[in-house]
């Protein structure tokens, strides 16, 4: 290895060959030349580097510069420093290691004949001073290594510590502690005497007056609910209990009341289903169901109105009056366009027909319900009445259809008409009724199930109240409407569902 860097194995045996291979004429084998002569032959002849040589990589050395432990670096000076991995394991003094065998074989000395003297050869610089003992020499920091791309230095530098200038440590300043303030004072306790406590002030005096203008308001009497006949019903007019409810069946639950309305041009509609004084005391389910719904668009829409009841002794009763209103709609939903053609067109047989089969099909959805709760015939089933209104309001055709008990009626000229065909116009036997009629400008038109068809049949009070509040030709509001179904007959206490039309 040289200043020059590495060179090849084969350059280098040819180089040692030239300088030692051949002795000088008149030079004896044993002449006293030792190897240091020769280096420094070879030292002269090649010449020492007038200037450090500067490496962009630092130096591989085999063997730490001889001199003693390299100069302490500051941790805090500027430049990047890669550690070798290799320096780790690089020993802290100067080891001499095993003879070069090479240069043995060359010059045909032994080990002991090549010892380099103790004493330095002279050289312009000055011998580098002794090497302390291993045990004296001290461990260098792994930050303690040359800067990478430093300058080698050179035989004759001395590898001695540096002092590095270093700052006191100051303390930052601190301000003094303070005493623990507290927040707040903390109040006295309060001191309870013994005694009545009065919450209020012993003597209030006179309320003040009021503004000018303005009355106190006397203390309203309690409105009981209306009621016709000979005395008061035998049940009290507001709801006691609440049915018993099934935790796996709460989707059969109804209301104990149910209020609708709407208007589509010259009709004005208006729907309530109360439970019955029997059925609110003793917390039986309203038996009564009501539907309303309107299918198209347009003055192709139909309004569909039903009311079904279902059997009084039956437990599904609620039940089954509910599947009614909505099989009969959903049959109806999906005929609209035909019904309302044959509406406009007047076709009442065709009406009569279709509507007939719609219902047969309804009624046959409930026995094959009743059926498959493995309940007797009859049972499962509720009575069903319907009222089918067109939108269009040059048409004045009102369709009435069902089977079972209920009531239609109409008010006009402020008298009661009984529209049910029943009685004279009924056929002997038959289950399906069927009535079409024209309305007229003013006419009120109720359907109503049998807790208010029989009151009105049987009670002149009732039906002369209800003519006065509905026949005048002005429909009455939700909560007015809903106030005068209520009307309460001594011994009728029936759920009751009534459904009203006013034509304008």
């Amino acid at each position: 290895m040289s200043q020059q860097g590495e060179t090849h194995p084969r350059q280098e045996d040819e180089w040692w060959r030239q300088l030692y291979g051949s002795p000088e004429p008149g030079d004896p084998q044993e002449s006293a030349e030792t190897v240091d002569d020769h280096y420094a032959s070879a030292l002269s002849a090649v010449g020492a580097p007038d200037e450090p040589a500067v490496r962009d990589d630092p130096p591989v050395r085999d063997e730490p510069p001889a001199g003693g432990v390299p100069p302490a670096r500051d941790p805090y000076a500027q430049g990047p420093y890669d550690r070798s991995p290799y320096d780790q394991d690089a020993p802290e003094h100067d080891d001499p290691g095993p003879p070069d065998t090479l240069r043995l074989r060359r010059t045909g000395r032994t080990a002991a004949q090549a010892a380099p003297p103790q004493t330095p050869p002279a050289a312009p610089a000055p011998p580098s001073p002794t090497v302390p003992s291993q045990q004296a020499a001290p461990q260098p920091a792994p930050a303690d290594r040359p800067p990478r791309g430093g300058v080698i230095p050179t035989a004759g530098e001395a590898w001695g510590p540096r002092e590095t200038p270093q700052q006191a440590y100051q303390q930052p300043y601190e301000e003094p502690r303070q005493a623990y303030q507290p927040p707040y004072e903390a109040p006295a306790p309060t001191a309870f005497g013994e005694g009545p406590v009065t919450w209020s002030d012993p003597d209030p005096g006179p309320a003040p007056d009021l503004p000018p203008g303005w009355a106190a308001a006397e203390p309203a009497a309690e409105a009981a609910p209306p009621f016709v006949g000979d005395g008061p019903p035998t049940y009290a007019a507001e709801p006691t209990a609440w049915p018993v409810a099934h935790p796996d069946e709460l989707d059969s639950l109804v209301p104990d009341t149910v209020l609708d309305g709407a208007q589509y041009g010259v009709l004005t509609l208006r729907t309530a289903s109360v439970r019955g004084d029997s059925a609110r005391y003793r917390g039986q389910p309203r038996r009564d169901a009501l539907l309303t719904a309107r299918f198209g668009t347009g003055d192709d829409g139909l309004l569909l109105l039903a009311v079904a009841s279902g059997a009084r002794a039956a437990d599904d009763a609620p039940r089954a009056a509910q599947d009614a209103c909505r099989w009969i709609a959903g049959a109806v939903g999906r005929s609209q366009l035909r019904l309302s053609e044959d509406i406009r067109a007047a076709r009442r047989g065709s009406l009569k027909s279709g509507l007939h089969r719609l219902t047969d099909r309804c009624y046959g959805r409930l026995r094959a319900r009743g059926e498959d709760l493995g309940l007797e015939e009859g049972q499962y089933t509720a009575s069903l009445r319907c009222l089918l209104l067109p939108v269009d309001p040059s048409c004045r055709i009102r369709l009435f259809f069902g089977v079972g008990d209920g009531g239609l009626f109409r008010i006009r000229d402020g008298s009661w008409q009984d529209l049910d065909p029943v009685g004279k116009d009924a056929e002997p036997g038959e289950r399906f009724r069927f009535r079409a009629s024209v309305a007229h400008p003013g006419d009120a038109l109720l359907l109503c199930s049998g807790g208010l068809a029989e009151p009105l049949r049987g009670e002149p009070a009732l039906a002369a109240r209800l003519a006065h509040q509905w026949g005048s030709g002005r429909p009455p509001g939700l909560t007015a409407f809903l106030a005068e179904a209520q009307t309460r007959v001594k011994g009728y206490a029936d759920d009751r569902t009534a459904v009203g039309v006013w034509d304008a």
